[in-house]
Order: structure tokens, then sequence, then C-alpha cells
């Protein structure tokens, strides 16, 4: 009993720690915001100097709040509120730990704690910076944290107590008690908050008054880290709902997904936009627009998960209060910012000129399909909210409308992409251009022709996947190949060249092998629903099913109804494939877990439904063609994506560009 007195004493300790800690972040955040900034303005060295330090003390001050939060969660410390609403002593270590985030308080501190991650790292590797600016962005950065600790402390505490503790807790969504959503979430985070960093600098060059290439440069690899992390959140999200959900897809343009889209496509902009301002120092007023605008989509996609404004399975919290208090945090800095532009744009002249065919003009049109196509999103996504706010109307906005009106962007990107990349600056010939593709392009034509060919009774969607696909892989290899130029030493010069040329090659080659990927799964799958009896095979393409048994099974914490499925084709069998019905008592909530047969090709992927009155039970098949294609390009535009922060430019850019940069002018 003494034992379990003084347990719980030293968990109520530990749990008041953290609650202290993350007051003491939020005062250390103030200060970090306002003497640095004040520094920078007069030049007083040491005021500046201040923002290293206090980002640091930030950073781990609430590292250790959440570090405290999530031992409580570990320990199943029912004394407090969060735990008791988002944990049960029965769930898995892994569901315990994941729950921290599961909810909406704990995933606020997370996003905190990644703001002030983010701004220590900006400590750690932003020694080559200008004083000045490095003052200035470690102070919006922390502006940002202040708003959130804020937000956290009077709206969303997750350190609040019970004066009873019950005996056990409530149990963690079971939709969220899975691998692909332990880890969802932090890489999503990481995307969406790393953005703040690529904001804080595009604000504090505005405050400097001065964009110039080695701004573009620092500017890069942060948006780089930003876009790989939401690359791998998104995928690991999509990839969630194709096998969780239950219902076959991989993507449902879903309000919360839309929400992390956005700040993706807006993002893959800022960084072809920061490319043209460190190369020609030109589109620098762009650039700092899309920074300020990729961020801003961060935080109306914090707003759409946690406002309940907008129905979702991924939604959050449905707390109209909390998404004000969000919504004037998103005024409050894309406001800001945008005024600051508005006042500032005219001091960002471009230098560099160029013609209308050359590799400047290809990325505006890169930026344009991105910008656009990303509009359509948002205005997709908002647009029932926006009917029935001002016209009274309930409207639903699915899949036809986001296929027919965002389709035709990327199939125009896909086709200028290969292009664009071989194009040389400031001027250039489209035929030269065309010259070493011409013969790709012809066999990428032949290659959606033969897709064409091959199918029956079906629409262009997937030979033209096919034909994109190609086209990109192929002109990846095209202008690697020109990059090793002529003569005997072409495959060392190759295996020589930058690893940003790589990592670009690798995610543009991403980019076809999704491409193809969306376009085969949704043109050519086939599905089939029907009441299965026992022992009875049926016939879905060239596969054959038998439902051989139906048995109730005991998990860790819920119960299940475990279909057994064997498939097989040409009389040999493939493999015995396990659909549930799984049925969580704690949280009174039942999931489906499908069963998939992986594979390069094709997905086999079955769903059990329930036992039918008159003997049977409801079984639905979806045979997919070439769904792990999509997973395989996300991981290669992420690789792409490390290969390319792994370059040597990147690491001693910012020392360089402050060798190259004169001492700042006073203001």
């Amino acid at each position: 009993m003494a034992h379990g007195a003084l347990s719980a004493y030293v968990c109520g300790m530990i749990t008041e720690l953290g609650h202290f800690a993350l007051v003491l972040a939020f005062l250390v955040a103030i200060v970090q915001t306002v003497v640095p900034l004040i520094g920078a303005q007069k030049r007083w060295a040491g005021w500046m100097a201040l923002a290293e330090p206090a980002a640091n003390a930030q950073f781990a001050l609430t590292a250790l709040s959440f570090g405290a939060l999530m031992w409580a969660f570990v320990v199943s410390d029912f004394s407090l509120q969060l735990v008791w609403l988002n944990s049960h002593s029965a769930k898995p270590m892994l569901y315990k730990i994941s729950g921290t985030w599961g909810n909406h308080e704990g995933s606020m501190l997370l996003w905190v704690l990644i703001v002030t991650l983010f701004g220590a790292m900006a400590v750690w590797f932003g020694k080559g910076l200008p004083p000045t600016l490095r003052a200035r962005v470690l102070a919006v950065q922390s502006a940002i944290a202040v708003a959130f600790f804020a937000f956290i402390l009077f709206t969303s505490n997750p350190f609040i107590r019970l004066d009873t503790p019950p005996f056990d807790g409530q149990d963690l969504n079971p939709l969220l008690q899975d691998p692909g959503l332990a880890f969802h979430p932090p890489f999503l985070y990481l995307g969406y908050v790393g953005l703040s960093m690529a904001f804080s600098f595009a604000v504090a060059a505005l405050i400097e008054g001065r964009v110039d290439a080695a701004w573009g440069r620092w500017v890069r690899p942060w948006t780089l880290a930003a876009w790989v992390f939401l690359t791998i959140g998104i995928a690991l999200g999509s990839w969630w709902a194709y096998y969780e959900l239950g219902w076959g897809g991989f993507w449902f343009w879903d309000p919360v997904e839309n929400a992390s889209f956005m700040p993706w496509l807006l993002a893959a902009a800022l960084l072809h936009s920061a490319i043209v301002v460190e190369k020609r120092e030109s589109l620098k007023s762009w650039t700092i627009l899309l920074a300020i605008l990729a961020f801003g989509f961060s935080l109306i996609g914090t707003f759409i998960v946690r406002s309940g404004l907008l129905t979702s399975v991924h939604a959050f919290a449905n707390d109209p209060e909390r998404g004000v208090w969000i919504l004037l945090i998103m005024a409050f800095f894309m406001g800001g910012a945008l005024v600051l532009f508005t006042l500032r744009a005219g001091a960002m002249e471009a230098k560099g000129v160029f013609g209308l065919v050359s590799r400047e003009s290809a990325l505006v049109v890169n930026n344009l399909l991105l910008a656009v196509s990303c509009f359509v999103v948002f205005v997709g996504t908002m647009w029932p909210l926006v009917a029935e706010m001002f016209f009274d109307r309930k409207l639903s906005v699915g899949p036809p409308f986001f296929n027919a009106a965002f389709t035709p962007f990327m199939i125009a990107l896909g086709l200028i992409l290969p292009i664009g990349s071989v194009l040389p600056w400031k001027r250039a010939s489209v035929l030269r251009a065309m010259r070493p593709l011409r013969y790709v392009f012809v066999l990428a034509i032949a290659i959606g022709g033969l897709a064409y060919a091959m199918q029956t009774g079906r629409g262009l969607i997937g030979p033209i996947g096919m034909f994109l696909g190609a086209w990109l892989l192929m002109g990846v290899v095209v202008e690697l190949i020109q990059r090793t130029g002529r003569g005997p030493d072409r495959l060392g010069r190759l295996v020589r060249l930058p690893r940003a040329d790589w990592g670009k090659a690798t995610a543009h080659a991403g980019l076809g092998v999704t491409m193809a990927g969306v376009a085969g799964l949704t043109a050519w799958t086939i599905d089939d629903i029907r009441v299965a009896q026992f022992d009875t095979p049926w016939t879905v393409g060239s596969y054959e099913f038998t439902l051989t048994d139906v048995q109730e099974v005991r998990g860790p914490n819920y119960l299940s109804t475990m279909g057994f499925v064997t498939l097989s084709q040409d009389g040999s069998v493939l493999a015995e494939l396990r659909p549930e019905r799984r049925f969580y008592p704690v949280a009174q909530m039942p999931t489906t877990e499908a069963a998939i047969d992986y594979n390069l090709a094709r997905d086999v992927y079955v769903v059990i439904g329930g036992e039918q009155d008159g003997g049977g039970w409801t079984v639905r098949v979806y045979v997919k063609p070439m769904t792990n294609w999509i997973w395989i390009g996300c991981a290669l535009m992420a690789l792409g994506g490390l290969l390319s922060l792994t370059d040597r430019r990147f690491r001693v850019g910012a020392g360089a560009g402050k060798r190259r940069q004169q001492a700042v002018p006073a203001e």
C-alpha cells in the first residue's frame, strides 16, 4: 500500500513538473520574441545573442513537459484527465505511447514541441547566418511558439488533474490503435511545423528589406525537410486509410486529407521557386509569398482538424471555441505577414532576367500549376462550409469534383517537368531541349498506347498515367546522361554528380511512379460484393476465393470476428487471408481490418461483413492493380528529398553566403 502511494506521489510530481516546465517555456518564449527583435533593430549584439540560449532552453523545457505527459500515458496515470480519456491499462505499449499525441491536447503539445525543436535547430545549424537575420528568424519562430503555448495553457491544458482518479481509462479511439497511425501524426507535424521555419525566414527577410541568393540557399533545406516529412506523413496516413478503414481506397479527398495535401503542394512550389532565387535572384516576392502561404495553409489545416466545422474521420476535436482561437492565431500571423509583404514587396527587386523559354520560365509554370491546384483543393474543401454559412445550403463536394478539377493540372505538370529539367538557365530553345527527349517521348506514347490497347471498355486515365509515368522516369534518365557530358569517363562523372542532383532525379522518378500507380489503380480496379457460403468458391477476375471458416478471436483489448479466405489462381493456392471485424469493449466501437495479399503488380483486398439471416457472410473483394507503386513512389520522393538534404552545398552554403555578404546596413 505504501509502495502504491509512493508510486502515485512520484507520478504526480512528474506531471506537475511537466506542467511547470510548460509554463516556464511559455515565459521564455515571450522573452525570446521581444528581446532579439529589439536587439536586431538597435544593433545591440548582447540582446540579439540572447535568442540562442533562449531557443535551446525553450526546446529543453518543452521536451521535459512532453516527456512528463508521455510518462503519464506509459504508466497509466489516470489522475490526469487526458490519460483517463485516451488510454487504458490493457492497451499495448505502442498505443500507450502514441496515445500521448492521439488526442487534441497532447497533439498540440507535440505541435509546439516541434516548433521549439526547429527554433533550436536554427541555432545549431544557423551559425553562418548574419546576426540580425538570425535574431529575427529566432524571434519570429518564438512568436509562433508563444501563440501556441497560450492556446495550450488557456484552452487545451493536458495537465488537468482529476480529484478522484478512476480505476481505469476510457481507451484510445480504436481507429488510432494502429502502427501507421502511431507514426503518421509526428511525421505530419514535422512537415506542418517545419514550414514555420520558411515563414520565419520570410518575415525576417521582409523586416530587413532584403532577399538575396544566400537567403534562397538558407531557406531551401528547411523547406525541403518540411516537404520530406509531409510526404512521409501523408503516405503513412494514406496507407493507413487504405488497409484500416475497409473501403478499399487510398485517398478520398477528405477535408483532413486535403488539409495536409495543400501545404505539400505549396511547399513543392516553394522549393522550386527558392532555386530561382538562389541561382538567378529572381522571383523574390513570389517566393516570400509562397513561404507565407505554405505555413498559412498549415494553420488552415490545424483549424480544419480541430474546429469541428468540417466532418472527417481524421478529426481530433469537435470544439468550435478552440477553432476560433486557432482562427485568431492564423489571422494574426497570416494577416501580419501579408501586410508586411505589401509594405516591403517593392524592395524585393529581381536582378536576374530570363527569356520566355528558359528554365526559370519552366519553374514559373511549375509554380503556377502547383499553386492553382492547391487553390482548387482549397475551394472544394471549404465550399460546403461557405454554402452553408452564406447560402443556407448543405452541399457535399466529393471525389468526382476533385478528380475532374485537379487531375488536368497534374497531367500538365507531368508533361512539362522533364522538358523544364533539361532547359538551360536564362534563355533556351524548346526544339534543342526536346532533341534528346524525342525518342523517350515517342516510347512513352507507345507505352500509353499499349496500355490502351490491352484494356477493354475503359477510359483514358490508365493509358495517360502509364504515359506520364514512363515519360517522367525516362526523362530523369536522359537528364542524368546529359549531365555526364561527353568523353570516356561518363560513368565516373555520373557517380560524382552532387547528391542534390541525384535527389532531384529520385524525387522526380518517384512522382512518375506515383502517377502511374494512381492511374492504374483508379482505372483498372475490379470489385465484387456477395454473400459467401462456406467452401463454395467464387471468381473475381483471374482469382478464385473460398470462405473456409469464421472464428471468434480475442485480442489484447478487443474481440474479433475473423474470416478465413483461401486465395487461388489457376488451381494454385496463393495465400490464406484473414479479414477481421473487431470490437473494442471499452470504447464500444467496431473497426474493420482488411486482409491484403500484397504484390508489386496488384493487391488482392478482402473485407468481411456480417453474418446473414439466410446463412453465409457478406464478403467484399477488390483486385487493385499497381497499388504498391503509390507507396513506392512516395518513398522515392522522400528519399530524393533526403539525398538532397545531405548535399554538401546545403551544409556549407550558409557560411559561404555569409562570406559573400557585406555588413548589414543600419535601418
